[in-house]
């Protein structure tokens, strides 16, 4: 809370300045703004400096099993290619637990008459369908929402590791083997993120937030990396994720409240090792990589982000009594501050943006000019560093052909005022929905995804 009520009296004072000085200072917000991504940058940096392409070697240790968990709520439309690209691997996982929340769309009749499964009697378990060596078992639930249905299929199985993996996420072939082999060859590891790639509806406005989110993801797994680097790896895409599944049974599986259930995960999960002091790794793959759907229009964008910051707040609320606990290594002493100064990070953004628009209206022109040099000055130590950031990233996902680097260079000069002013406005709502307490997800449209290899980035 200290933390919190510094920033937002730092930022009051900052605010302030810009009625009180002239030149470049009366920017004072945003220059605060800019010196925290520029920090942050350069530790980024300088933890993947020497990445390389993650591919893991066989271990002299015994195979884990591994399930994997698909939750669906009416998801025909997704489930063909997410369902067929799980028994294309190269590794087959030994069971698929289709978690069928309550579906009233065709789940049913494309789970009985495409994969030959019996349905079972609500709240039962279908007999297991072999399909060469996986077992698919379709479970029949109530809707009670994702954590719910993740939740059952955790106790169904038996297997050591469980990877939930969206009905609309497709993983490349090599990526449940690469799951499986981190999980058996380290067994202090509880939890793996994959690399995700996101696909928007083939539309213009899916095209563009294609663009835009594919860049953003590939800074966003970078950065996760960074973290990872110094055991401080905190989030782990719902989307892709693999767990020892006795750990999240001994944490007491997925919550049902919170709107962002793994990212909450992770965080009660590092609270139970470091209060025991357990050893628990969590870990980012280069090598199990997969797709899936993202929105692909402003309103469906401005939904996901609302609840994903709502559920970024409510979980630096419940676990505030981490910030600056020593048991907790340096996610306690530096990561979770950090995340302290995250949520109102969007409230620095626009009021940098909003006084830009004054001093421009205002024709405060002795303003401008600093402040433009300024902006000019940052953009290329941007460009630079992503250009190098995608090098790296590619080096790092064995390809050298993915991303683009003159689109990187284009998209990080229009991004500040465009994409990233419609992530402040989703965590604007972010705030709303937290402060209001609201619990509930919102509906992405799907449109299904093709399996295949990742698509280049235009």
């Amino acid at each position: 809370m200290v933390i919190h009520a510094g920033v937002v009296v730092v930022w009051v004072a900052l605010f302030l300045l810009a009625f009180g000085q002239g030149g470049v200072f009366a920017w004072s917000v945003g220059l605060a703004y800019l010196v925290y991504d520029t920090v942050l940058q350069v530790f980024t940096g300088w933890q993947i400096r020497r990445i390389t392409a993650a591919r893991a070697a066989p271990h002299d240790t015994a195979r884990s099993t591994l399930a994997v968990i698909v939750a669906a709520y009416n998801e025909a439309t997704a489930l063909p290619a997410t369902l067929a690209a799980l028994l294309d691997q190269d590794d087959p996982p030994d069971e698929i637990l289709i978690a069928d929340g309550g579906s009233t769309d065709g789940t049913s009749d494309l789970l009985v008459t495409q994969f030959g499964l019996t349905a079972p009697n609500l709240e039962g378990a279908s007999a297991p369908k072999l399909v060469e060596a996986t077992s698919i078992i379709w479970l029949r639930l109530r809707h009670g929402g994702k954590a719910h249905a993740l939740n059952v299929a955790l106790i169904a199985t038996t297997a050591d590791v469980v990877l939930t993996v969206d009905a609309d996420t497709v993983p490349e072939s090599r990526a449940i083997g690469a799951v499986r082999q981190a999980f058996s060859g380290e067994p202090e590891l509880a939890g793996i993120t994959g690399i995700i790639t996101p696909v928007c509806r083939p539309s213009l406005s899916g095209r563009v937030l294609q663009w835009f989110q594919t860049y953003e993801y590939i800074r966003n797994f970078l950065g996760r990396y960074a973290w990872m680097r110094i055991d401080c790896l905190e989030l782990i895409s719902g989307a892709f994720s693999g767990f020892r599944r006795r750990a999240v049974i001994d944490v007491g599986g997925f919550d049902d409240i919170c709107l962002v259930e793994d990212y909450e995960l992770v965080h009660r999960m590092r609270r139970y090792a470091g209060e025991r002091g357990l050893v628990w790794r969590f870990r980012v793959l280069g090598d199990a990589q997969a797709r899936t759907e993202a929105p692909g229009s402003v309103p469906a964008l401005l939904r996901q982000r609302r609840r994903w910051f709502g559920g970024f707040l409510q979980t630096q609320w419940w676990y505030r009594a981490m910030v600056g606990d020593q048991r907790m290594g340096r996610l306690g002493t530096l990561m979770l501050p950090i995340k302290a100064i995250d949520t109102v990070q969007p409230l620095y953004g626009l009021t940098a943006f909003v006084l830009l628009i004054v001093f421009v209206v205002t024709g405060r022109l002795g303003i401008l000019g600093p402040v433009a040099l300024v902006v000019v000055g940052k953009l290329v130590i941007d460009v630079a560093f992503r250009v190098w950031s995608v090098q790296m990233y590619r080096r790092w996902v064995g390809d050298p052909r993915r991303a683009n680097l003159a689109s990187e260079v284009v998209l990080t000069l229009v991004e500040p005022f465009t994409y990233q002013l419609l992530l402040y406005v989703g965590a604007v709502l972010g705030w709303f929905a937290f402060l209001g307490g609201e619990q509930r997800w919102g509906r992405q449209q799907r449109f299904g995804l093709p399996v295949g290899e990742a698509p280049r980035s235009s």
